[in-house]
């Protein structure tokens, strides 16, 4: 392997990282597409409209194959905890235990329950209660999101637990449920999911409307998307700031690095494109763009905070934890994924807004560069979360569990390399085949038009949506 992955510790990292963020791929997805579709089914309830049921049919066949494949590459991911962490999952498994355990067998199962009542139920149940069951669903995924976001938080900031005899304890179940890091990062996630979602709907109406079919159908939808997308959008740019000051109080480095502050300073400055200074051996940049003050306002709500530099925070981790290692995480990688994020985010702001005015003034499904550019914003959402995830996890380095275990000591002694080299091989092999049957699974649901009739209680079924 190249230097990047020369160890089987870096081996197993690389092959967390690709499932990781392969399974992301699928989560904002449904955590968003869930919703939304509960909101075409009660608009359709309410109103006897049966455009908002052509609606729900259609974009629910897209939740189906969304969901289906996240739930496969969802349990990749599980199984690497006992195969290539095994030290991690001995460490961090009395504490793990409690949120996976409430995810899986109450949360994912009241998904799944009612997922398969809301796929089967047309013309079985009640309208009243068939709705019950999309809504349900959503509640299942936004329950998942929480506990597993509770169990992530707490790797970000360890809290209602002890470390005993080598091993973390959980001494208070509310404490974890209650971190402070979940809070912001489930809701920040969870707007991530509605924005994702509200891009994806209506980028595939730009699509509909570009080609004239269905107008009257896609510029509901595209209604529906611009209203959630601009004050989403609007409240995750905010929100993000404000998170930020959270991981300033509980991971410094963190912040430090996604500026490549080096020095501690005061006020500090914000760049938005540097090149250079993303090494201790070269911390000076070249050439910077900044924005005067604008660091100190995300890491301390203040114009004139502090921010303290990586050269301070690694001497004081060396007094704390040990000295003859680097607590500085790859500089370069989380300070692009930063701004990748950031940047992303604000775009899909900016096409969400614009969307909304030219449909104000009626000229959305006219204005043919915007519909192709609504189109192409699809992919926004996405970056913006990889991305965000990336600086989660990068940024957190050298520690897998925050000041208690650090990543090099984490992971399973008997695992060979060459083994997990050929592991990695054949899962980037099967998610390459996953990939392609999604898109083209994706693509031919998102550009069918609509059934033109499915009858007073939805009696046409949507090819391969199993109902």
């Amino acid at each position: 392997m190249s230097p990047l992955a020369s160890t089987a510790v870096d081996l197993a990292r690389v092959q967390f990282a690709m499932t990781s963020l392969y399974h992301f791929l699928f989560v904002p997805l449904t955590l968003g597409l869930a919703p939304l579709v509960a909101v075409m089914q009660t608009l359709w309830y309410r109103s006897g409209n049966e455009d908002w049921l052509r609606l729900t049919r259609f974009f629910g066949t897209l939740l189906l194959i969304n969901f289906a494949i996240g739930v496969a590459t969802g349990l990749v991911q599980e199984f690497q905890f006992g195969m290539n962490w095994s030290i991690y999952s001995e460490f961090v498994g009395d504490v793990f235990g409690a949120p996976l355990a409430i995810e899986g067998l109450a949360a994912f199962a009241l998904e799944a329950t009612f997922l398969g009542l809301w796929i089967f139920g047309w013309n079985r149940l009640s309208r009243r209660l068939h709705l019950a069951t999309i809504w349900l669903v959503a509640l299942g995924t936004w329950l998942s999101a929480y506990f597993i976001m509770a169990a992530n938080s707490w790797m970000q900031r360890p809290v209602g637990s002890t470390v005993t005899d080598g091993r973390a304890e959980l001494t208070s179940v509310w404490q974890l449920l209650t971190n402070r890091f979940t809070l912001w990062a489930f809701s920040h996630v969870i707007l991530v999911g509605l924005t994702t979602a509200a891009m994806a709907i209506f980028g595939v109406s730009c699509w509909h409307l570009l080609r004239r079919r269905n107008m009257d159908l896609f510029r509901r939808a595209a209604k529906l998307a611009l209203i959630v997308a601009v004050p989403v959008t609007a409240v995750n740019l905010g929100l993000g700031s404000e998170f930020g000051v959270v991981v300033t109080d509980y991971q410094p480095m963190k912040i430090a690095s996604t500026e490549a502050q080096w020095d501690t300073c005061q006020p500090c400055a914000f760049s938005l494109f540097q090149i250079g200074g993303f090494t201790e051996s070269d911390q000076t940049p070249a050439f910077s763009i900044q924005i005067p003050g604008l660091l100190s306002f995300l890491a301390t709500n203040s114009f004139s905070g502090e921010v303290t530099g990586m050269n301070d925070l690694q001497s004081e981790y060396e007094r704390r934890y040990g000295r003859g290692e680097s607590y500085v995480p790859p500089v370069r990688t989380t300070y692009w994924a930063m701004r990748i994020m950031a940047y992303a985010g604000t775009l899909m702001f900016l096409v969400a807004a614009l969307g909304a005015f030219l449909y104000w003034r009626g000229r959305l499904d006219r204005t043919r560069w915007f519909l192709w550019l609504g189109v192409f914003s699809i992919a926004l959402p996405w970056v913006a979360a990889l991305s965000g995830w990336v600086l989660t996890e990068v940024g957190r380095q050298p520690w897998i569990v925050f000041g208690l275990l650090k990543t090099a000591d984490a992971n399973s002694p008997s695992v060979s390399s060459w083994t997990i080299g050929l592991s990695i091989g054949v899962l980037a092999t099967l998610y390459v085949a996953l990939a392609v049957v999604d898109f083209v699974l994706m693509r031919r649901y998102a550009t069918t038009d609509p059934p033109e009739s499915l009858g007073e209680g939805g009696e046409e079924a949507l090819p391969a949506a199993g109902y």
